[in-house]
């Protein structure tokens, strides 16, 4: 693979920065004084599969995760709350959480465990520059 080929992989496939509570009764709930974790990767760490790359396919997939009140993610507890469609994608997704960072969620600025759910969209260059959206 290309040297710029690749930093476009990892560039495209983006985190959204607003993470979504899972109001469960125990973690995540949606409530005043309540902040969920924040995403600090830079860039994000999730690698574009190149054969839908190639073919410009984008598509959204949705994980929950369990953070840490230190911020960190449980891998094992990470699943695919809303599948893209693509086996690829979610798979992606799931192996970028391994370097995904984030701040903790906090409750009333205590940092504290939660349970949410992070969007990870996978959007082409070509289509972005031209306003598509899938």
């Amino acid at each position: 693979m290309r040297p710029i080929m690749a930093l476009c992989l990892t560039a495209l496939a983006a985190c959204s920065a607003e993470p979504r509570p899972v109001g469960d009764g125990q973690t995540g709930e949606s409530e005043r004084g309540f902040e969920p974790p924040v995403l600090i990767n830079a860039e994000s760490p999730v690698v574009y599969p190149v054969d839908l790359f190639e073919r410009e396919v984008e598509a959204s997939v949705v994980l929950r995760l369990y953070s840490s009140a230190e911020g960190l993610i449980e891998p094992e507890s990470t699943q695919v709350a809303e599948s893209s469609g693509y086996p690829a994608l979610d798979s992606a997704a799931v192996w970028g959480v391994l370097e995904m960072r984030f701040a903790p969620a906090r409750r009333d600025g205590t940092p504290v465990a939660t349970l949410f759910l992070q969007p990870v969209h996978f959007r082409h260059p070509a289509r972005v520059a031209q306003g598509e959206r899938p």
